[in-house]
């Protein structure tokens, strides 16, 4: 699948908002106030149809999704009972390689990805390597013995300790074991994200 190999701090900026793209302290190494480009251009003032396209393109660079995937995951939303909205934003932290980041298995959705497509990462003692996976309430996750000792797993369980974990999964670092405990409420999820403008475009 294409990927999103631009520079990760401009499209941070674009947005004014950090998408996690790396483990940095974006306030000083990254000024999200400001527009990209050289001299930070004055931010134009978003029309209904630039607000809906600019809540797309941030929900899904942040979960590391292209355009056609991330449609294909919003018509499985759409088809289900219950808020689209909510249910996508479930869907996409419901994937195999989002959860290994919740659990700070990896510094990054990036870095998970990688660890998935590697087949690093067990899911009930089985190897999986579809970083697309859909998770249910009680799957196993693990790192494979082989991949234990890599030293940006170690790193990321040491950044994960000091951030700490959702509720919605558990770890035990030391096994390097997990489990996806629950699908999370909307509550559970950041607030800054606005499901409901993705909605809107995509109902047109």
């Amino acid at each position: 699948m294409a990927r999103n190999t631009g520079a990760t701090c401009r499209i941070s900026r674009r947005y004014g908002k950090d998408l996690e793209f790396k483990v940095r302290d974006l306030e000083s190494k990254c000024n999200l106030s400001a527009a990209p480009g050289q001299h930070g251009a004055k931010r134009k003032r978003d029309t209904g149809y630039g607000a809906q396209l600019a809540a797309q393109q941030m929900l899904r660079l942040k979960y590391g999704l292209m355009k056609r995937p991330f449609r294909r995951l919003y018509q499985e939303a759409a088809r289900r009972k219950g808020a689209t909205g909510v249910i996508l934003l479930q869907l996409l932290e419901s994937r195999l390689d989002n959860i290994v980041f919740r659990m700070g298995l990896a510094s990054t959705r990036r870095e998970a990805r990688q660890l998935v497509l590697h087949c690093a990462v067990l899911v009930n003692e089985a190897v999986v390597n579809i970083p697309s996976y859909s998770l249910k309430p009680g799957d196993k996750i693990a790192i494979r013995e082989r991949a234990r000792g890599q030293t940006r797993i170690q790193e990321a369980l040491q950044q994960s300790e000091r951030r700490g974990v959702p509720e919605w999964v558990s770890i035990d670092p030391k096994k390097m074991l997990g489990e996806f405990k629950r699908i999370p409420d909307r509550e559970d999820l950041p607030s800054d994200i606005n499901e409901q403008l993705v909605v809107e475009l995509y109902s047109k």
